[in-house]
């Protein structure tokens, strides 16, 4: 495994190779996305042109349909009956008033005439497709090529009336491979009446839940027509088209922006990768050069207000004089695992310049921070035992905070730290409420205090969400008889509310700034009595 680890780590260490892979893949991503961008817009046009053109598909197949049911109507209206020379002019009468109407037929038993004249008479070969109450549908009567034989056929007592396969295909613009369709018996049979059969039902779930008049399947379109009649339905059904993709409008501008897009990824991978490996490697000379310092934020005694010890703070101030913040620094060092090396020194520089101090005044203590690596691991034990011996200090003096986030894998963590309190370290959960460090868990964590996080102590007084959680943690606490420590405390109404909720201790600028350690130092000589007892 180590041999298959250590070519990725080369791989992973040259930043150029980083930065072209980042460019390479997001350049796939976005091209991707913006292919299916363009597929969907597609899609949608053939959709809505589908849908256009069903919509006037049911519009001119009504027209249609009303004009042959009010041609029959007017000539079973009149008297004239047989095939005189009045009837003949009456049904041609009819069909030249009609735009749809091509032949217009009297067919009783005996005798049959047309508006045609001599050429053939329109004569049903088999039983109306439709028989409703008041006219005979016949559908599709010939599949001959011939676009003046009749596609749809209307009868109302011994008068016919049709349209023809040309008529009907000026009024339909059919698309390619496409069928217009009439359903019979309640939907369950298609008769084609333009273009070619089709298979039906469409597919096995049929009918479909949605009633919009527009199905879309993988394969096809679908556009349902409701018409007048109980009796019949239409459908047009088209085959979905495969045209080549078309970048119209500003869809085109998507690959070259999703091109630019995938460079400015690189590069800023690449400045970013740089950046972190220039300032892995600033931190690195800054704990050679001894740019980093420990600052000390002092706990007080909110009853008494007198200093019961401090929470221990590192400080990176480079050369130059700048300061840069611990929430850019310590992340990245704990990413690259530096953390252990800031810890190690902040307990050495802890000890070297509190360590008489500490020796002095036995009741004063502290707090060092702990990574998630230190919590889940037993390093820091020993570590701090070394040192402790070397200065003659009791371990009882330095104290290890935790962050909720800190505990990965709380069994684990439960057992290190309930080493590091046999060993006589107090242990204090830090920003208590912002992780998800669950009521069962707390119960079986070797904690001696919660430290309360700052935003729940200046929601304090308001009627912010989250002004209750502060009493909530405090009323907990004590339930478990754990100490309380509340962090960030800026005005005098915050300590007195706080103290009046039996909080131990508070730390915040309303007592100290973060000090140095001469200053830290001249704040304990000006206030020898220690309290008693300690986090």
């Amino acid at each position: 495994m180590p041999a298959l680890l250590t070519p990725l780590r080369q791989i992973f260490d040259r930043p150029w190779l980083l930065a072209v892979l980042a460019a390479v893949v997001s350049a796939g991503l976005l091209l991707a996305a913006s292919l299916g961008l363009a597929v969907q817009q597609m899609n949608r046009d053939e959709s809505a042109q589908m849908n256009a053109q069903g919509e006037r598909f049911r519009e001119r197949l009504e027209q249609v349909f009303g004009e042959l049911r009010q041609g029959v109507d007017t000539l079973q209206a009149q008297t004239l009956r047989g095939c005189d020379a009045a009837m003949k002019t009456a049904l041609q009468e009819v069909g030249l008033r009609s735009r749809f109407i091509y032949e217009a037929a009297y067919v009783d038993g005996t005798q049959a005439c047309s508006n045609r004249g001599g050429e053939r008479v329109i004569q049903p070969q088999r039983a109306a497709d439709i028989q409703g109450p008041t006219y005979r549908y016949w559908l599709n009567t010939s599949a001959e090529p011939n676009d003046n034989l009749a596609a749809l056929m209307l009868g109302r007592g011994p008068f016919l009336v049709s349209t023809s396969r040309g008529h009907l295909t000026d009024v339909v613009d059919l698309p390619p491979g496409g069928s217009l369709l009439v359903l019979l018996d309640h939907g369950s049979r298609a008769v084609p009446v333009l273009g070619p059969a089709q298979q039906w039902p469409p597919s096995a779930d049929w009918p479909p839940r949605s009633h919009n008049a527009l199905l879309e399947m993988p394969d096809k379109l679908i556009y349902r027509m409701p018409t007048r009649s109980p009796d019949y339905q239409l459908v047009l059904i088209a085959p979905r088209a495969n045209p080549p993709l078309r970048l119209d409008g500003p869809l085109w501008l998507l690959f070259p922006v999703s091109l630019v897009l995938a460079c400015c990824i690189g590069w800023l991978t690449l400045q970013w990768i740089e950046r972190r490996r220039s300032m892995r490697s600033a931190l690195q000379q800054a704990l050679r050069r001894g740019e980093l310092q420990v600052l000390y934020q002092p706990i007080f005694e909110l009853a008494s207000r007198r200093c019961v010890g401090a929470e221990a703070l590192v400080r990176w101030r480079r050369h130059d004089g700048s300061l840069t913040s611990p929430d850019l620094f310590i992340p990245m060092a704990e990413n690259t695992g530096q953390i252990r090396q800031i810890t190690d020194f902040v307990l050495q520089r802890v000890l070297e310049q509190l360590g008489h101090v500490l020796r002095a005044n036995r009741q004063l203590y502290v707090s060092v921070n702990l990574a998630a690596c230190d919590v889940m691991a037993p390093r820091i034990g020993l570590v701090a035992a070394r040192l402790l011996a070397r200065h003659r200090v009791s371990a009882t003096q330095i104290a290890f905070e935790v962050t909720e986030r800190g505990l990965i894998d709380v069994v684990v963590a439960r057992d290190n730290l309930q080493a590091l309190r046999a060993s006589g370290h107090p242990v204090l959960i830090d920003d208590f409420g912002t992780g998800y460090c669950s009521l069962s868990y707390l119960q079986t964590l070797p904690v001696d205090c919660l430290k309360i996080d700052k935003a729940f102590i200046d929601a304090l007084g308001h009627d912010a969400a989250s002004s209750g959680v502060a009493p909530y943690i405090i009323r907990m606490a004590h339930s478990l008889h754990l100490r309380v420590i509340a962090e960030g405390i800026e005005c005098e109404a915050q300590a007195l509310l706080l103290s009046s909720e039996g909080v131990n201790y508070g730390q915040g600028w309303l007592f100290a700034q973060p000090l140095s350690a001469q200053q830290f130092i001249a704040l304990i000589t000006r206030s020898r009595a220690m309290p008693a007892g300690n986090p």
